[in-house]
């Protein structure tokens, strides 16, 4: 079953009184647990896409599938982490991750101590008195994960949520995020521009045009899992990313 299910997408707005086609005709879907990433050139629609998905926006043409179910809301199945990790900076990291169940009106001491569990898992054991100004990127990232995943929902939607991160770290996010994925296993759709990182983490990698978007390639990862950062080097990998690459400069 598809936790989301895009159906020959369009999107335009207007821009200084005109038209700015964004989406032309996309289709895509994900399956429950699965892990897809979206790859495509700067501008080309993917942050309208992951609107589109949460509701906050309308396509002009095609239909949004959110839960397997025509009348399923976004908010009850999706949560969403932009690419900025926005915590809170009054708020310590176990006041931060438990805000989105906070919100639900869930009773905050039970939720506290259920996150207390968790900390380790996300890196942050001893970190939950902290405030954001006093944890690294990597540990901001981290917290702001953790609260994604706390929320709960069966479909994350993550946007570059490794981007601002120097290269080191970003390596040793991507290895944590599959660990902790292997254990939540909620599908997830993840939005980047490093071709190593779709690849490295995910089951399907989609690739779209320049604006106005379109799928130009869908391509099923051949990578066993557990995923190892050694494969990124392997003539399998490399004949992948080559897939890819060719893709993106043909567009």
């Amino acid at each position: 079953m598809s936790a989301i299910w895009l159906k020959d997408i369009t999107k335009s707005f207007t821009v200084n009184e005109e038209n700015l086609p964004v989406l032309n005709g996309l289709s895509l879907h994900i399956n429950n647990g699965e892990f897809v990433s979206l790859v495509g050139p700067s501008g080309c629609g993917k942050s309208t896409l992951f609107n589109l998905i949460c509701g906050l926006a309308n396509p002009d043409r095609g239909e949004v599938t959110v839960g397997g179910k025509a009348d399923m809301m976004a908010k009850d199945v999706v949560s969403y982490m932009p690419q900025k990790d926005l915590l809170l900076p009054w708020r310590t990291v176990l006041e931060n991750v438990i805000l989105a169940r906070e919100v639900a009106g869930e009773n905050k001491e039970t939720v506290k101590k259920e996150a207390t569990l968790l900390l380790s898992l996300f890196g942050l054991e001893g970190f939950h008195n902290s405030f954001p100004s006093e944890l690294s990127g990597g540990m901001r990232q981290r917290a702001a994960l953790m609260r994604t995943m706390l929320a709960p929902k069966p479909v994350l939607l993550l946007d570059e949520p490794f981007g601002a991160l120097d290269a080191i770290t970003r390596t040793r996010m991507q290895s944590w995020l599959l660990e902790v994925w292997n254990k939540f296993r909620q599908a997830v759709f993840f939005v980047t521009h490093d071709i190593d990182e779709a690849l490295f983490l995910s089951d399907r990698v989609y690739v779209l045009t320049q604006r106005p978007a379109r799928i130009c390639l869908e391509l099923k990862v051949d990578l066993p899992r557990p995923r190892r950062t050694g494969m990124l080097t392997t003539t399998n990998f490399l004949q992948q990313k080559r897939k890819v690459m060719h893709v993106l400069a043909m567009e």
